[in-house]
Order: C-alpha cells, then sequence, then structure tokens
C-alpha cells in the first residue's frame, strides 16, 4: 500500500467559469489556470501521483503545451488512472478538501464524487469531497483564491 499526497492552488479572477470536480458552479468569478484550473481534481491527481512517486501533474501535463490550454481537468484525471492501473496499483480511497469562502459548495459534492468516482473506475463510496470555509482569513478568506487538499492510498493488484 501507497500514500499520496496533493495540494493546489488557483487565482479567482474575472471572466472565468468556475469548474470543481468536473462541476461548473455559477459564481461571478472562476479559477485563473491553463487548464480548467479544477484545484479539486489538480489536488487529486497529485495525490495519486504522489503515491508512486511519478512526479507532478506539471510534469505530465506541463503549462507550456497547447495541447493542455482549458482542457477539462477529468481527461487528465482519467490519464493519471491509466497510469496508476499501468503500474499496476488500485486506489483504495480519496479523502479531500475544498477550501472556499464562498460560494457554498455543499449542493455540488455528490455531483463532484460522481465524477471523479466515475473516471477512476472506483465506487463512489471510495471518495470523500469535504468542502470548508477559512472562516475569512488567508487568501481564500479574502476571496482572491481557492485551494484544495487530498490524500489517497492505492495498493499493488496482486500478480
Amino acid at each position: 500500500m501507497r500514500i499520496g499526497n496533493g495540494y493546489d492552488v488557483h487565482a479567482l479572477v474575472e471572466g472565468r467559469k468556475l469548474i470543481l470536480g468536473g462541476v461548473e458552479i455559477e459564481h461571478e468569478k472562476g479559477l485563473l489556470g491553463h487548464s480548467d484550473a479544477d484545484v479539486l481534481v489538480h489536488a487529486i491527481m497529485d495525490a495519486l501521483l504522489g503515491a508512486l512517486a511519478l512526479r507532478d501533474i506539471g510534469y505530465h501535463f506541463p503549462d507550456t503545451e497547447s495541447e493542455y490550454k482549458d482542457i477539462n481537468s477529468l481527461l487528465l484525471l482519467e490519464k493519471v488512472s491509466e497510469l496508476i492501473h499501468n503500474r499496476g496499483y488500485r486506489i483504495i480511497n480519496i479523502d479531500s478538501t475544498i477550501t472556499a469562502q464562498r460560494p457554498k459548495l455543499s449542493p455540488y459534492i455528490d455531483e463532484m464524487r460522481e465524477n471523479v468516482s466515475r473516471v477512476l473506475k472506483i465506487d463512489r463510496d471510495l471518495v470523500s469531497i469535504k468542502p470548508t470555509t477559512t472562516e475569512k482569513l488567508g487568501f481564500v478568506g479574502r476571496e482572491e483564491g481557492m485551494e484544495a487538499y487530498c490524500v489517497c492510498l492505492v495498493e499493488e493488484i496482486e500478480k
């Protein structure tokens, strides 16, 4: 068994869609990034890659490559899932946290869990996504950005 830890952060800006867990969320600002800037999916990818010491998402999907411009991060998660499986591992569970002052994310969590579990081809009960605020502290509390954390557990598939 191997544990992975992931973290991602993006600035909030006007003129961008807010995408979290593959869900488009109604909000006056979105996250700035080369891809769709889905901080949740990025943290999950980094956790999975980290569990197998496969570097990070910037290594696999560099922001200097035009093919990743505005790409749906769930497509990148699918590629990471294939890497994990091809290395002979399966995902045991994912536990993640999104910090955002606004908007309230609770109404979207089930759909986010469904998206992540579908792409990773694992049971939805193995995917935990918890929203929280920073009680108006720091850059998240000032609504300058959002961040996400993730821990995952993978195990080698018996041969």
